[in-house]
Order: C-alpha cells, then structure tokens, then sequence
C-alpha cells in the first residue's frame, strides 16, 4: 500500500478507547499519553509492511501497555531506592481495587471515563474541553484553535496549563458520582458537539477521513444518554447529531463540491438516522424544558421532516431561532436567522437583519457569502462581487471558495451578456 492515509484513519480511529484503557491501567496522563505514542510508532513501522492488525485499538492498547511498562521500570531504576518497610506492598491487591472500582461505576466504558475526567471541574471550562479535544479525540493544536477561534501559541499554552495542572494536583482518574457527573455534564456535552462539528465541517477531500470523529461523537452521546435518560438536553444533542449526519451522504456531488442544503438529493439522507433523531426530539420536547441543543435539533428536525425544499416551514424556523437567540445569543444564530428572514420576508430585511453583525463576522466566512447572496437577490451586483470575494479569502477548505466562485462565475457571465 502505497496510500498511507487509511494508517492515520486508523490511528485516529483508535486513539480514544486505546488512551481510556491506558490511562485506566496506569492511572497517570503523561504514562498514557506516552505509551500510546510509543505504540503508534511500532504501528507506524509494522502496519504498512504487514497490514493493519484486526483490531487496532486493542493492538494498540497491549503495546502501548508493554511501552508504559518499560518506561516505568526505567524511571524506577534511575530513581534512589525506597526504605525496605516502604517498598514492601501488595500491588496486586492494588491493582484488584482499582479495577473494582473503576468497571463497578455507573459507566464502563473507558473513553466515556476520559472525557469526565478531563472535564474536572478543578480545571476552567476552557482547558477542559480543549484538553478532552487533544487527549480524547486527538485533534490536533491548530484544529482546536480554530473550533475555539483564539490563535495557536495560545491554545498551546492552554493545553499545556491543563495538563500540568492534573498532574500537579493528582486528579484521579476514577468515575465521579451522581453529582459530579451532572455537574461537569454541560462541558461534556459541549465537547461532544465540538468533536462532531470538527468532523462534520471537513470538506469533500477529508471529509471520509474525518466521519470517525462524527461517528464517535454520536456514539459518545448515546452512552451519555444511558447515564441520564431522563436529560432532554442530552436528547436533544443526540438528535441534533443524527439528524445533521443523516444528510452526509447528499453533502458534496461527484466534483466533491458542496451542495446546499435544498438542492441535496433527499433521497440519499439517512433515513434510519432521521428516525432515530425525530424520535429523541419529540421525546426531550415533551419534558418543556427547552435547551439549545433542543432547539438545533428542532430545526434539523424542520428541514428532515420537509418532503421537498419548498415544504420546508421556515416561519417554524425562524421561531425556532428565535427562541435560540434568546437562550444563547450570537451573531452566528442571528445570521442563520437571517436565511429564514429571506424566505419569509425577502432578501432586504435580511440585510438589514445582518447589517449590525458586520464587525463582529468580519472574518467569518458564511457572513460574507450570505450577505453576497442577499445582495445578488436584490440585484445590487457590484457589492454583491464584494462580498463574494471578501467570502473566497476567508473560505477555510476548497469546497466552500468553488461554491462562491460560482456566484463570481455567474456574475461574469452575465455582465459579459450584449446589453449586459
């Protein structure tokens, strides 16, 4: 094979149950992150010659065990020997205990364990989802910073900051109680939805590669929704995923090239999915106890139940946004309003809509490709380009600058036209 990007598909693929079990067994951060490098370095010089293993993650779990066990005997051999009564101790015994009470928890499943011990409450909100990001998931600086829109270096430090704070403070990799759990269950929600989104934004050319996080993501939430079935938020995160991943299939056409959301072929949507994602909204619904997690699955929930774009219920939605807007505001749930606006009240109130969100979206892409799209409606076509080209500098990925080139395309065609 002379393709090597199925190896980091896999790597990528296991890191999170192999990083759980490893830290399960060692107990430590550091160890466990050191000993599932060391085991992707073995990976990396046996998979390609002899293929990858049956099961990745227990491949990579059994040597990064034996790793971290070799690095820790070398440690304790470079360090001063104990006093005999203080290296006299059962560590079977030990080891028994621990087991008991980590596989005797209301959990077992080790990623799941990961990701609430990296949302420690001793640790600020920030460091805990930008650290369950790199530990759990793997993404790396640059993809985190991006999620989080704050520069590199800074994300750096974050992580940085967060893991010596674990360490230093001896956090323990255990299953917290019925109380820790609730408390520390926004953050793992929310890196949840960042883990899925990071998948789900990829473009045509990665985006194979990148449907493990979302696959993962939604996975995760399914087990959170065994610890709290009865969390309509946690239903309601579930749905949203499901039923934006439903559409996976229909997002890009054979160029590779994005495809709006009414142009998709709805018959290529994952209707199982779908099914699945309907039933958990109207479930959390009926608790009303609206959440915004609640009300972008609503919206999802719109658009999926829509037989045909022009069945779509956009007074539905723009209610619906709303209602978002109140319970969480931001500029981007302003703009995506605004498209709702457009198809109920036409392109003008849109823009006036969007006109106060220009400094605050300045350097955000779909900004700029929505308002130009406003202004083409409405036939202001030399600020509509503007807007175009301003949305092509800041497009992050190939597929979103070929979908505004097309609107340039277009534009030129038509100013090339006699009598243009």
């Amino acid at each position: 094979m002379n393709d090597l990007t199925w190896l980091d598909t896999a790597l990528t693929g296991a890191r999170p149950r192999a990083v759980g079990a490893l830290l399960r067994y060692f107990g430590n951060l550091e160890i466990a992150e050191e000993a599932f490098q060391d085991a992707c370095l073995r990976a990396l010089r046996n998979w390609p010659q002899n293929g990858p293993p049956r099961d990745p993650a227990a491949w990579l779990i059994l040597v990064g065990r034996n790793a971290g066990i070799d690095r820790t005997r070398r440690r304790a051999r470079e360090a001063p020997l104990p006093e005999e009564e203080a290296a006299i101790s059962d560590l079977e015994d030990a080891e028994a205990a621990m087991a008991e009470r980590l596989d005797g928890a209301d959990y077992r499943d080790d990623v799941l364990r990961l990701l609430f011990t990296c949302c420690h409450p001793d640790l600020p909100a920030t460091q805990q989802i930008a650290l369950a990001l790199r530990i759990v998931s793997g993404l790396t600086v640059p993809q985190i910073a991006r999620a989080f829109l704050v520069g590199e270096a800074a994300m750096e430090q974050r992580i940085t900051r967060a893991k010596a704070r674990i360490g230093q403070a001896g956090l323990p990799f255990a299953a917290p109680g019925a109380a820790d759990r609730a408390e520390r269950l926004g953050v793992v929600a929310a890196m949840l939805y960042l883990v899925f989104n990071e998948g789900y934004s990829a473009g045509a050319a990665t985006a194979a590669e990148r449907a493990p996080l979302c696959g993962e993501a939604i996975r995760l939430a399914r087990l959170l929704l065994r610890l709290f079935p009865a969390e309509p938020e946690i239903m309601g995160l579930a749905a949203l995923m499901l039923l934006q991943h439903a559409r996976r299939a229909a997002r890009f056409d054979t160029a590779g090239e994005a495809v709006l959301l009414e142009e998709q072929d709805r018959g290529l949507w994952d209707r199982g999915m779908i099914a699945e994602g309907l039933a958990l909204i109207d479930k959390a619904m009926r608790h009303r106890s609206p959440g915004a997690y609640q009300v972008q699955a609503a919206i999802a929930a719109l658009h999926a139940r829509a037989a045909t774009a022009a069945d779509t219920d956009w007074a539905g939605i723009d209610r619906l946004y709303a209602t978002l807007e109140r319970l969480q505001p931001s500029p981007v749930v302003t703009l995506n309003r605004a498209v709702a606006v457009a198809k109920l009240q036409g392109a003008a109130a849109a823009l006036d809509m969007i006109a106060p969100l220009a400094a605050r979206l300045d350097g955000y892409f779909p900004y700029h490709g929505a308002r130009g799209a406003f202004l083409l409606e409405l036939g202001r076509v030399s600020e509509a380009r503007g807007a175009f080209d301003r949305a092509i500098a800041l497009a992050a990925t190939p597929a979103e600058a070929a979908h505004i080139r097309r609107h340039l395309d277009r534009l030129a065609a038509e100013s090339a036209r006699p009598g243009a």
